[in-house]
């Protein structure tokens, strides 16, 4: 299996939007540390292009995901500038293969961090503030058909990142028991707590930190965190819009067209 090659793959499959078949059919060994070399590859490549790294996403933080995935961890992603776009934002469907969107918190950091063996305290006392975020994931796999080595392979599966709302100091706000009201086109439709993150968003920024240490990767300040969904992603259709009302954190917006 060429790893170089495969990344090829998926950055074509990105630009031009035509999905592939999914990496676990046409390579059942595939790894999940070749998975990330896979990412790793292509992010390489668009930095080698100009694009710069600005954050990271964690995906798959709830039990049920895990579940669905056979697998007992969250993976993670690497989030571009080109990736990120402004609060109420009109995004054009085309733009993309088959999106989704999610609705989490956004960790925005004063310091870097890298594990192994870094702790709860840590990751507080290095984030600036917090606001909600949407992030629009979007697969480069055939039909939403992956595997955890697929989403992985295809840097989390994530397109854009969106994060709005007002800043907010993480001692000013208890993240496990934050409230989110989720409407779709000016009508409720979901409503979710911080705890729904692993218990509390900070243990899946913790989480990241020491996984990323694995690839001697560390959290630079600046940087942002998606902290993982608190509800389902949901997809998106032409003329829909989502808002997040975020207790305490704010609201954020975005369109589709």
């Amino acid at each position: 299996m060429n790893e170089t090659a495969i990344a090829h793959e998926l950055l074509e499959a990105y630009k031009t939007r035509c999905p592939i078949q999914p990496l676990t059919t046409n390579y059942p060994t595939i790894s999940v540390d070749e998975a990330y070399r896979i990412q790793l590859a292509q992010i390489e490549s668009r930095i080698a292009n100009g694009d710069v790294i600005v954050g990271k996403k964690i995906g798959l933080t709830s039990k049920v995901m895990q579940q669905m995935f056979n697998v007992t961890e969250p993976d993670y992603g690497h989030i571009l500038a080109s990736m990120v776009l402004p609060d109420g934002e009109e995004i054009a469907i085309e733009q993309m293969i088959q999106p989704k969107i999610e609705f989490e918190i956004a960790f925005v950091l004063k310091e870097d961090v890298k594990g192994p063996n870094v702790t709860e305290e840590q990751i507080v006392a290095a984030t600036e503030y917090v606001v909600p975020a949407f992030e629009i994931i979007d697969s480069r796999i055939e039909d939403w058909k992956i595997r955890f080595e697929d989403t992985v392979a295809d840097n989390g599966s994530s397109a854009y990142a969106i994060l709005g709302g007002k800043p907010t100091r993480i001692e000013d706000v208890d993240l496990e028991t934050v409230g989110m009201n989720i409407l779709k086109n000016g009508h409720f439709i979901d409503h979710a707590a911080g705890a729904a993150v692993m218990g509390n968003p900070v243990r899946a920024v913790v989480w990241l930190a020491n996984a990323l240490s694995r690839y001697d990767i560390g959290l630079k300040k600046g940087e942002f965190v998606l902290a993982g969904a608190l509800t389902a992603a949901l997809p998106v259709e032409a003329g829909d819009t989502f808002t997040a009302d975020f207790a305490h954190l704010g609201t954020i917006q975005v369109s589709f067209k």
